[in-house]
């Protein structure tokens, strides 16, 4: 992971990150906060039971308020190998998690510590090569029968392709496609796969957006996720 990259972006990463998305009539925080909304629609009542989460390449903290409230008190911790991110992070939200520094190969915890591993658009930043190796860092340290997220931008999409091109953090990424992301993340050793499309709607249509639980099927939504298990 490109840690010296995103030292020297973290202080104006919000403001990049807003340039870069302003077409689709919407903020970052719109972006953080459905995920984690679609998270813990996901988990169902297994959310009462998840109370040690890790934000894998969690950068600036953009996700931590929408964890925090859809997990009360969970322990979290934020991993990133930027330190400059991390910094700004518990800058923006001081207490909300542990901010943890890691070597962007090995995850600094023990086997089977997490219930909870939630990861959003880190993956086309890390060379894919490496993917593997990561996500079987993360298989290790959940526990047996959580959950691990994955979300990333879709490379079928031509507004998001555009968006990334716009994006200056973004110069070196190279977008998955979701059938190669899911492969990657069974390969590892998950299970009980799941992957669905997301964001069809840009802002001004946004009384649209409750047809998209219909859609996500649909391989052009503008992001996707994909949800597995470590098996029990």
């Amino acid at each position: 992971m490109r840690e010296a990259e995103f030292d020297a972006v973290a202080d104006a990463y919000e403001d990049q990150h807003a340039a870069s998305i302003r077409f689709s009539g919407e903020s970052p925080e719109y972006f953080a906060r459905y995920k984690i909304d679609d998270v813990a629609r996901e988990m169902g009542s297994g959310s009462r039971e998840t109370s040690r989460i890790l934000d894998f390449g969690g950068g600036t903290g953009n996700a931590l308020p929408h964890l925090t409230a859809a997990f009360p008190g969970a322990g979290i911790v934020l991993l990133d190998p930027s330190a400059q991110s991390l910094s700004v992070a518990e800058r923006r939200f001081p207490g909300a998690a542990v901010f943890r520094e890691f070597d962007g190969q090995t995850i600094p915890y023990e086997d089977d510590r997490f219930d909870l591993i939630f990861t959003a658009c880190v993956f086309h930043h890390i060379p894919a090569a490496a993917h593997g190796a990561l996500l079987r860092e993360i298989l290790r340290v959940l526990r047996p029968g959580g959950s691990f997220f994955v979300f990333e931008h879709n490379p079928r999409n031509p507004l998001t392709r555009h968006a990334v091109r716009s994006c200056p953090f973004d110069e070196n990424a190279v977008l998955i496609d979701a059938a190669d992301m899911a492969g990657r993340v069974s390969g590892a050793g998950f299970t009980d796969l799941k992957r669905v499309y997301r964001v069809f709607f840009p802002g001004r249509l946004a009384a649209l957006r409750p047809l998209e639980r219909f859609l996500g099927g649909v391989p052009i939504g503008g992001q996707y996720y994909v949800r597995a298990l470590k098996p029990s």
